[in-house]
């Protein structure tokens, strides 16, 4: 049965092992998944991926971007922790994406992560596309990448929830939409620009939300997710 719970990745942004183990450990029980990205993968490598999953669902959060040949080895590679979701860059283009689609699909069916492609970074706003030579606005730049990965293949994409709806109505009900830029109205924004509330990006569209520091950071982390899951439960 999908929760609330279930619906959210919880941002383990940190790269010592022994302090993400203590993260995860005070979420047991509360039927959340956990976000690993590079910070901790590169200091700690799939070994230590395996060393802090308890048995969570896990957004592997790489956001590979090279040539289509190294996507795919480094796709192959990321599939022996068995993520359950595996991030890459839109951007990288249509036969980058392709090739990352067949390099999960030889780790078969049960082991195979679900690729979601980074569409615009919610860092980003619409004075940093122009000074990287992007076209916008945002949401214009969102829905050509959107698109460009449905086509390639993968199962979703990664945005702002800002573009949840638009993109929703584009992609149809079945193309996962993931949203980080995620804050509780009682959270500080930190370096997120485009952002939301966990109950009014549910509402928009996204089917999983990433919510790191309002948790994370909280006094009681599984506290603090409990009044996120009753926010958007209260939108039933």
């Amino acid at each position: 049965m999908t929760t609330s719970a279930s619906r959210i990745f919880v941002g383990i942004d940190r790269s010592d092992r022994d302090g993400a183990r203590a993260e995860i450990g005070r979420l047991a029980g509360t039927g959340c998944a956990i976000k690993l990205g590079l910070e901790y993968f590169v200091a700690n490598g799939p070994e230590g991926v395996r060393a802090v999953r308890a048995g969570q669902k896990l957004f592997l959060d790489l956001k590979l971007h090279d040539i289509p040949n190294t996507v795919a080895g480094a796709t192959r590679a990321a599939c022996q922790v068995k993520p359950d979701f595996l991030t890459l860059h839109a951007s990288g283009g249509s036969a980058m994406m392709r090739a990352a689609v067949a390099a999960a699909a030889d780790a078969g069916d049960a082991d195979a992560p679900r690729l979601l492609a980074i569409t615009v970074l919610t860092s980003l706003d619409e004075s940093d596309l122009v000074s990287c030579g992007q076209i916008g606005p945002v949401q214009d730049q969102a829905r050509r990448l959107a698109d460009l990965a449905q086509r390639a293949g993968v199962a979703g994409i990664v945005c702002s929830p800002q573009e949840v709806a638009t993109l929703r109505r584009q992609c149809g009900p079945d193309f996962v939409l993931v949203t980080p830029g995620i804050r509780p109205a009682w959270a500080a924004s930190g370096d997120q620009k485009r952002i939301m509330t966990p109950a009014e990006a549910i509402a928009a569209g996204a089917d999983h939300l990433v919510i790191g520091r309002p948790i994370t950071q909280a006094t009681d982390p599984a506290a603090a997710l409990a009044r996120i899951c009753a926010e958007i439960d209260a939108l039933a």
